[in-house]
């Protein structure tokens, strides 16, 4: 299977999907750290792709989403962003709604 079509299954295949340095435990860099303090402060279950152990997916998501950096959040098959658009989501209350519809449509399903 193309890189390409592995990344395409895996936004599809995930309501709320992380990609990052590291893991929710370990992150490995303080913007995914930032992130996934503000997507596990909505209390919902999330995929991640650590994009450190994933170097073909590191170099080609860039392109395939058109946003150059990492982590980024996807969520409903859409680019929410990266940790200054998520972030200020979580202050405003917008991410928390966002991930909670995301969550309930998933277990629906």
């Amino acid at each position: 299977m193309d890189i390409l079509d592995t990344i395409k299954e895996q936004i599809e295949g995930n309501s709320i999907l992380l990609y990052m340095k590291g893991s929710p435990n370990q992150p490995q860099c303080g913007f995914s750290a930032q992130t996934v303090q503000a997507l596990m402060a909505c209390g919902e279950r999330f995929a991640y792709v650590d994009i450190l152990a994933n170097p073909d997916i590191r170099s080609n998501l860039p392109k395939y989403a058109n946003w150059p950096t990492f982590p980024q959040l996807w969520i409903n098959g859409e680019l929410i962003g990266g940790c200054d658009i998520v972030t200020e989501m979580h202050e405003s209350g917008e991410l928390q709604t966002l991930v909670k519809e995301a969550a309930a449509a998933q277990s629906a399903s």
